[in-house]
């Protein structure tokens, strides 16, 4: 049977009441497997197919069997002694793939995969399912959320959190794709896409309930910035503002996009240039 259909065998199972309790060896060994295989980049939380992301639910559901299927344990980590589910993940082979972590504060839950040649500065943390592509910068007091997928010669500034999309199964994680600059403080939550090559401003939040207002294709978007874009958060009116409370109007947020100027271009390469 493939690992798939093992992962769905067993989903089933679940669902028809397998507990923690019940699983054996021939259940863990299934588990193992499985974050053996997102660690490696086997298999992914989403894929691109065509013109959109889609969720591989059967990955997702064997991330969550591994919470499900699994009692909480004293574990070790160093000189930390903690309790989860989960141990964190091995890094003994980032090391041969020109991929560095910091001590004191990097921490890797299993089943994530970290690309070649990247970077993750402590305080920082990457959850189970999420994927890093090659040359990615996880800067200080970063958060990557379950599933997200970070595609490769991304930069997450400093205090940037990606959030995690692990239920519904069907719903698609954050996506972040190949050659993205976020400046520090951002937050990308619910599933918002932000499109390649694309150069965000700092202390921005893109989620699908605010509006991206695109000045390049002159329309509102929600839910993802397109390609090659700069976006920085700006404010609109509200019809909150008509109400007899609010003196002098009300504003809600908003994010603006533009096309990538050149300047932006050559300091995000003079940047690239320091790492």
């Amino acid at each position: 049977m493939s690992l798939q259909s093992d992962v769905e065998t067993l989903w089933q199972r679940s669902e028809d009441g397998l507990t923690a309790g019940d699983a054996g060896s021939d259940e863990r060994a299934t588990l193992d497997a499985f974050l053996d295989a997102l660690e490696a980049g086997e298999v992914r939380a989403a894929e691109r197919s065509g013109d959109e992301w889609v969720a591989n639910e059967w990955v997702k559901q064997g991330i969550l069997l591994n919470f499900s299927l699994r009692e909480t344990e004293h574990r070790e980590y160093g000189d930390v002694g903690y309790h989860d589910v989960l141990p964190l993940r091995s890094t003994s082979d980032l090391g041969e793939r020109g991929t560095r972590n910091t001590p004191d504060g990097t921490v890797i839950r299993r089943g994530a995969y970290l690309g070649g040649d990247a970077i993750m500065m402590s305080p920082s943390f990457v959850n189970a399912g999420a994927y890093v592509g090659d040359g990615t910068l996880v800067d200080s007091c970063d958060t990557v959320g379950s599933c997200a997928q970070i595609g490769a010669d991304v930069k997450l500034g400093a205090n940037t959190l990606i959030g995690g999309v692990l239920e519904p199964v069907e719903d698609t994680p954050v996506i972040v794709e190949e050659g993205v600059s976020l400046g520090a403080g951002c937050r990308v939550t619910s599933g918002f896409v932000v499109g390649h090559d694309s150069v965000v401003g700092e202390n921005t939040l893109l989620t699908p309930r605010i509006p991206v207002y695109d000045l390049v294709e002159e329309e509102v978007v929600y839910g993802e910035l397109p390609p090659e874009r700069r976006a920085f958060t700006r404010f609109v009116e509200s019809s909150v503002g008509e109400h007899d409370l609010f003196d002098g109007g009300a504003y809600k947020p908003a994010v603006v996009a533009t096309a990538v100027e050149d300047r932006t271009l050559e300091a995000t390469e003079r940047e690239d240039a320091l790492r």
